[in-house]
């Protein structure tokens, strides 16, 4: 026969301080466990959000990034020939000769310097993002020095307000708008006229290509021919594939770090447990001992002490997966490591990583209860009731 189950709630409600104690350790360590995924979650959504699997960027070939990519005008104009874009409702073809440059701002909070990304497009580079959308303001004028700034530039750096003034290259311009790009890299960057943009540079090539698939299932067909020409040497993707593989990297790194922080920090919780459980097989000794002579098994005895530091340790992940939760209120910025521009970002909660971090706190759980429970099921029944 089985104990009950009120049976095992009962004992950790006995032992308030010790079970709080052990359950706050675990739920510290399925904090730190869950804000790691969700961080790398987040940085891997917010870069892949960003590119549409209906648009095709071409860059210089062995390019990471477009901030190392060039692309001269003669093989610009090439790659517009090949394209075959769709065209827009005012029957212009939905392709944006890009450029990508990086400036440095003045961090709002630290007064620290930072890199931010500056994009040039054409006229038709708004169009091809319509997760991109103006907040207040207006768009910028085609052929004027005017700008528009990405939500979370302007709340996160000084001196870029609507009307206020901002030295690019050789030239100052005027910021005319502010856009909201959702939960995308785009929120982090500043955009003007490519053409004005190049000229404040001193650039006389592109860094990108950018166009609009007329029918999506045919991009094999026109990146076979892109990249094939023997004019060009340049490769072309799908905007969210290079925008996936933009988060590879950084989005590994933190989930390596993460998971090894979590399995040093786990080895603390797992040790509190066990000395938890441990503390509790001595202190019922005489109530094991009762419990094997009237006639409950060894199996009986094993289950019930698992159960609690699962128990236990369930405590622990529920909480500490709640306040990991909370974290999703927060924006943050970072550095992005392939273009060594700032890139703010949220922390995104799936099923997945609640489900690994209940997971993990079981096996924290598990692993901590089980020399205890060995122990209080092998417990010789006449040494028992000899302590009563």
């Amino acid at each position: 026969m089985n104990l009950p189950y009120s049976y095992i709630l009962r004992n950790l409600w006995t032992r308030k301080l010790t079970t709080l104690l052990t359950a706050i350790g675990m739920a510290l360590v399925v904090f730190v466990f869950a804000t790691v995924l969700m961080l790398s979650e987040g940085l891997e959504k917010t870069l892949v959000a960003t590119g549409s699997p209906d648009n095709v960027i071409v860059i210089r070939r062995s390019a990471e990034t477009e901030v190392q990519s060039v692309i001269d005008r003669e093989q610009a104009a090439i790659i517009v020939s090949l394209s075959n874009p769709a065209y827009g409702p005012a029957g212009k073809p939905l392709v944006s000769k890009e450029l990508m440059v990086l400036m440095v701002l003045t961090k709002k909070d630290s007064g620290k310097p930072a890199n931010v990304t500056v994009r040039g497009i054409s006229d038709t580079g708004l169009v091809l993002r319509p997760q991109v959308r103006l907040t207040q303001g207006r768009m910028f004028h085609p052929g004027a020095r005017e700008i528009i700034v990405g939500n979370k530039i302007s709340q996160g750096f000084t001196g870029i307000g609507i009307g206020e003034k901002l030295n690019l290259g050789l030239g100052e311009w005027t910021v005319t708008g502010i856009f909201d790009a959702g939960k995308t890299g785009f929120g982090s960057e500043i955009w003007g006229d490519v053409d004005q943009l190049m000229q404040a540079f001193r650039r006389n090539a592109y860094s990108s290509i950018l166009f609009k698939l007329v029918d999506p299932t045919n991009f094999e067909q026109t990146q076979f021919r892109i990249e094939n020409d023997q004019r060009l040497t340049v490769e072309a993707k799908r905007e969210s594939q290079f925008y996936a593989e933009q988060s590879e990297m950084m989005s590994r790194f933190l989930e390596i770090l993460g998971l090894s922080l979590s399995a040093i920090f786990s080895i603390g919780a797992v040790i509190g447990a066990m000395i938890t459980m441990y503390a509790s097989v001595a202190n019922r000794t005489a109530e094991i001992g009762t419990l094997r002579a009237i006639g409950f098994p060894q199996q009986s005895i094993l289950q019930a002490f698992l159960l609690e530091s699962l128990a236990l340790s369930f405590m622990g992940g529920i909480v500490g997966l709640a306040i990991a939760s909370l974290t999703q209120l927060l924006t943050i910025s970072t550095m992005n490591w392939q273009t060594f521009s700032e890139l703010a970002f949220t922390f995104t909660l799936t099923k997945e990583i609640a489900w690994q971090s209940v997971l993990f706190s079981l096996l924290m759980g598990l692993v901590g209860g089980f020399l205890p429970a060995i122990r209080a099921a092998r417990m010789n029944i006449v040494d028992a009731l000899r302590t009563a």
